[in-house]
């Protein structure tokens, strides 16, 4: 599996505006005519001959030509050893697929998506010649790495506009920031320049442990000075400290509330409008709990409605046997799954390899 890449500005190629020569003029001194008294005869005045000088035109200053960016490589990490396989009590053959519809179900990925997985498999079977379990398995494996595949599962951090700015969002309780310190470590370990703003100003203990996360992954962070602080303020100081600072990523954690709808719309559009003013946002990561099953398909309805959501993190991937939900959510609401979490390890956390995915959870 790849490593995350992302486009940042060639540190030792920053050009710097040559200031234009400025060049004194030359004045021409005053030419004074004297005369000379000389008691054996009279000579003439002798008027000193100036050359004219031409002055050098203005130089012009240099045309400065867009930055060169260089690709950055972050760390390579594996999740397929957490997550738990399909089956673990049925027999894989042609007899028992009707069962496996039945796991599929179970695991969350929909009746109909459970209906039309088996009747792929049962046709890919019978145009190869399949009958095995290892050769049924593998043309699941296929079957699901087709389903899980996108384009738009990266990232966006290609625009070289740094600091590039994410914004985080989801309920109390899915690991919301524990996602956020654990992408920031996974970013700076590759060389990146991290800040996190603490916007979830309604939970102390929400900024206290963005604190810490920010300490372990060698982050910098903005937290509220005053108590109940305006969330969209610290998210604002947050974008600026990071300019300011030149860092390559800004992360900004939110409320995890489940208000009213156009409550939790206010409150991110703001937060989306002052930010903006100073960078455009590259991602709104939706953090969902991935043991909750259809659950965290709701809360992704009721996210993607207001908060303008580019893709989904879905953690605690290691504790369910309920997969297909990524499934299910990439068809219900065409939202790409961009980053998992299997474990509460600094480290448990990587991309959403489709292969990678379906291999764990066929096994």
């Amino acid at each position: 599996m790849a490593g995350l890449i992302f486009w940042r500005k060639k540190k030792e190629d920053k050009a710097q505006v040559s200031e234009p020569s400025v060049v004194e003029p030359v004045i021409e001194e005053e030419v004074v005519e004297t005369e000379t008294v000389v008691e054996t005869e009279t000579i003439e005045p002798i008027q000193e001959v100036v050359e004219t000088i031409e002055l050098p035109e203005v130089v012009e200053p240099l045309v400065i030509e867009e930055p060169i960016l260089e690709a950055i490589e972050l760390p390579k990490r594996r999740f397929s050893g957490g997550i738990k396989s399909l089956f673990s009590r049925i027999k894989f053959d042609l007899e028992n697929l009707n069962e496996l519809e039945d796991i599929l179900i179970q695991a969350d990925f929909g009746v109909d998506a459970a209906e039309q997985i088996v009747a792929k498999v049962k046709a890919r079977a019978k145009s190869t010649g399949a009958k095995t379990e290892a050769e049924l398995k593998q043309i699941l494996t296929e079957l699901l790495t087709e389903a899980f595949t996108r384009d738009d599962i990266a990232l966006k951090l290609d625009s070289g506009v740094q600091p590039y700015v994410i914004l985080v969002v989801g309920v109390n309780g899915a690991g919301k920031t524990t996602t956020i310190g654990k992408l920031a470590n996974w970013l700076v370990q590759g060389g990146a320049k991290v800040t996190l703003g603490a916007a979830d100003t309604f939970r102390a203990a929400a900024v206290e442990q963005l604190a810490t996360w920010a300490q372990r992954s060698n982050s910098e962070i903005v937290k509220p000075t005053t108590e109940g602080q305006e969330p969209a303020s610290v998210a604002y100081e947050t974008v600026e400290k990071a300019i300011a600072s030149g860092a390559d990523i800004a992360i900004v954690d939110t409320a995890g509330r489940l208000q009213n709808k156009q409550g939790l719309m206010d409150e991110l559009g703001k937060i989306r409008r002052v930010i903006e003013k100073q960078r455009p946002i590259s991602e709104v990561l939706l953090v969902l709990d991935a043991t909750t099953g259809q659950n965290a398909l709701t809360q992704a309805k009721a996210f993607a409605e207001v908060a303008q959501v580019t893709g989904i993190v879905l953690t605690k991937l290691d504790g369910t046997a309920k997969g297909g939900i990524v499934y299910a959510i990439q068809e219900q609401l065409n939202l790409p799954i961009k980053l998992v979490g299997v474990g509460e390890g600094i480290d448990d956390f990587a991309f959403f390899d489709p292969q990678e995915f379906a291999t764990g959870l066929v096994g």
